[in-house]
């Protein structure tokens, strides 16, 4: 039974990224060239892999996976964002096969996919981990389970999730980089990478209208300080206030079982 929780959590969900669907898909950020060759490199696809793409969003991922020959199932909540992967695939000229449903209770027998991905997502959810135990279901044996997302500083997560409430009400708290790998450890996982990189964006791109002057006022804060207490080394531009997410990819492979005997 889903608790009244995981109930209110998922309409905040839907809410937030169906009023940002379009401008989330129109982001160039969210494609940017540099990040995505790496998110590429980890997945490290062949011709007609079966790949998963869990909470894809506008399917920015899965469709560059597809290009890249890939058969790509992708799955996320809000319909509003499948509607805008639908249109990037047609126009990409990639098959996907896109679902509606939550990354708690992916809808794919087990052992399905040689690869399983979710990129910038595991930061709205309440149960990370039973998010993560999914993937590993449905991942085939020595297949590849990658997760990239925001990884602030043990002393600056606080603060970090404080900024990102503000910015996007549908995020819980983003894990620093060793509850992620935590995480991977408890469910059985191999490490097989991590990397670490930088993803620089405007505050004004990123913020309601609603909400920017509470933002503006505790970045404006934080660049004051000059102590860096939310982690995203933000600072005054031309452009007005910049800042960036720290991202991680990590990739960890689902173990082979041993022959008996």
């Amino acid at each position: 039974m889903m608790s009244a929780s995981r109930t209110s959590h998922d309409a905040r969900i839907v809410a937030q990224f169906t009023r940002w669907a379009k401008p989330f898909a129109e982001l160039a950020i969210h494609a940017e060239a540099d990040s995505m060759a790496q998110t590429l490199a980890a997945c490290a696809v062949c011709s007609d892999m079966p790949v998963l793409d869990v909470a894809c969003g506008p399917g920015i991922v899965a469709c560059e996976l597809a290009r890249a020959g890939a058969q790509v199932t992708a799955l996320d909540l809000t319909p509003a964002m499948i509607e805008q992967a639908r249109q990037r695939a047609n126009n990409m000229g990639v098959t996907v096969a896109y679902h509606i449903g939550s990354a708690l209770h992916l809808p794919f027998q087990a052992e399905s996919f040689d690869r399983v991905v979710t990129r910038y997502s595991l930061h709205h959810m309440l149960e990370p981990q039973k998010v993560l135990a999914e993937m590993v279901r449905v991942c085939r044996p020595g297949g590849r389970i990658i997760v990239i997302d925001a990884t602030p500083a043990p002393e600056c997560q606080k603060n970090y999730d404080r900024a990102e409430t503000l910015r996007d009400p549908s995020h819980t708290s983003a894990l620093t980089l060793d509850q992620l790998l935590s995480l991977g450890a408890e469910a059985g996982l191999s490490p097989v990478m991590m990397h670490q990189y930088r993803l620089e964006s405007r505050l004004h791109d990123q913020v309601a209208p609603e909400d920017w002057r509470a933002l503006q006022t505790l970045f404006a804060e934080d660049i004051a300080s000059g102590e860096d207490r939310l982690g995203m080394g933000a600072w005054e531009s031309a452009d007005g206030i910049c800042f960036y997410f720290p991202i991680s990819i990590v990739v960890w492979s689902k173990s082979i079982p041993q022959k008996a005997g």
